[in-house]
């Protein structure tokens, strides 16, 4: 998710949906929907500890129940809903006459891309259909964690511009200093730490000298955790300092912290897993179904008509992205599972899934499944880029109530 930034202004929002709240606020809608949707980790991370207390490997504890039924519910929906909010809701239709190039012409040729390059047999191309997927898949964790940090940006910048504080450039760089820093870059010399980096054999072992890193793994864990410190010590005191202090960032800050320094403590990847990807799912789907709510009544269409119903109701967003992910998950788990093995979609659909990586059909889901990841990507930073005013306008389910934003791309 990209920054949410725009030129200081109060946005009207008078036709809004009754739930949209039409007074300046820290919150996004209110303490108890944001301390689910957005601060999510907060009461995540007790879960996951409490689950997984006493068992010398977490994924055998109760833990793995808990990440089953949120990656089922919450996985394949939140990366389905940039694409959702750009193609199913009247909010965003003027943007794709608007915006082709950005909305439809290169999502559809990152798709071609995607099917072109891994449809074809072993030998139609210098590279073997495995190496092939080993490319894709170190570019894609390359993106994933970029997409990451940046989503936490976002969430601060949305949070920055309710306190009244969009328009404050030092505070814009810190958030994007953090998230980048602590969410980007510690999360990554995590997974180093843990041998978690996608094909982490085939190009960071080649790169940075895996035996010094075994051997001086103690000091890189404590110098992180040093930078996690001083870092989320400089963002509080900021904060504190700040003549609109707000709360929801503060607990941000401190569940972002909490996350990645459950990612760098020793043998705690699977909990690191756990809580860094929920996270990321709950936050995403939440503001997802936020985003449409306050769009206008289509003119003609049965569809469309439908559709909309369905929009202006969160909570029906939610429970349409959460039964689409359902649906579809063992059709994504083949492209996404290829190293892990743990295909959560078996204990649903049983046989149907296992046939589905033994099939025909496994390289074409493959190919659907970067190519609908590598869209995602895109498609956040487009729905989300509240830089420009159409986007703004589209997205006022979200961002009607917050009075500035801060300049910027």
């Amino acid at each position: 998710m990209t920054e949410l930034s725009s030129p200081a202004a109060v946005l009207e929002i008078g036709t809004a949906a009754p739930w949209v709240r039409k007074w300046s606020s820290s919150w996004v809608r209110g303490p108890f929907w944001d301390g689910f949707w957005m601060l999510s980790a907060l009461w995540l991370a007790p879960i996951i500890l409490w689950l997984s207390h006493g068992y010398s490997n977490p994924e055998t504890s109760p833990l793995d129940l808990l990440y089953f039924g949120l990656t089922a519910l919450f996985w394949i929906g939140h990366r389905l809903s940039s694409t959702y909010l750009a193609y199913c809701t009247e909010a965003y239709r003027p943007l794709l006459r608007a915006q082709p190039v950005r909305f439809v012409v290169i999502p559809l040729l990152v798709t071609v891309g995607c099917f072109a390059l891994f449809l074809p047999a072993d030998t139609a191309l210098p590279w073997t259909r495995e190496e092939r997927l080993i490319g894709l898949a170190i570019l894609d964790y390359a993106c994933v964690t970029y997409h990451f940090a940046a989503q936490h940006f976002g969430a601060l910048s949305l949070y920055r511009s309710r306190a009244e504080r969009g328009w404050c450039v030092q505070t814009r760089r810190l958030d994007r200093f953090f998230a980048l820093t602590v969410g980007g870059v510690l999360v990554f010399v995590a997974d180093i730490l843990a041998g978690a980096v996608a094909y982490q054999d085939q190009w960071i072992d080649r790169w940075l000298f895996p035996a010094w890193i075994v051997s001086a793994q103690n000091g890189i864990r404590g110098g992180a955790i040093l930078v996690l410190l001083i870092a989320t010590a400089v963002m509080l005191f900021a904060e504190a300092r700040a003549p609109h202090w707000s709360l929801p960032r503060v607990l941000y800050i401190v569940g972002l912290a909490v996350m990645v320094g459950i990612a760098l403590r020793p043998r705690s990847l699977f909990l690191f897993l756990v809580i860094w990807t929920s996270q990321h799912w709950i936050l995403a789907t939440g503001l997802a179904s936020q985003t449409p709510s306050a769009e206008l009544t289509p003119g003609r269409g049965v569809v469309r008509d439908v559709l909309h119903k369905l929009n202006v109701r969160p909570w029906a967003v939610v429970l349409f992205l959460m039964l689409l992910s359902l649906a579809l998950l063992p059709l994504f788990e083949v492209e996404a599972n290829q190293e892990t093995g743990t295909y959560y979609g078996d204990r649903i659909f049983g046989a149907i899934a296992t046939q589905l990586r033994t099939s025909s059909w496994a390289p074409a889901l493959i190919a659907l499944g970067f190519a609908t990841g590598f869209i995602h990507y895109l498609l956040d930073r487009s729905v989300y880029r509240m830089s420009d005013p159409q986007v703004r306008a589209a997205a006022r389910g979200l961002v009607g109530n917050a009075p500035r934003f801060a300049e910027g791309k």
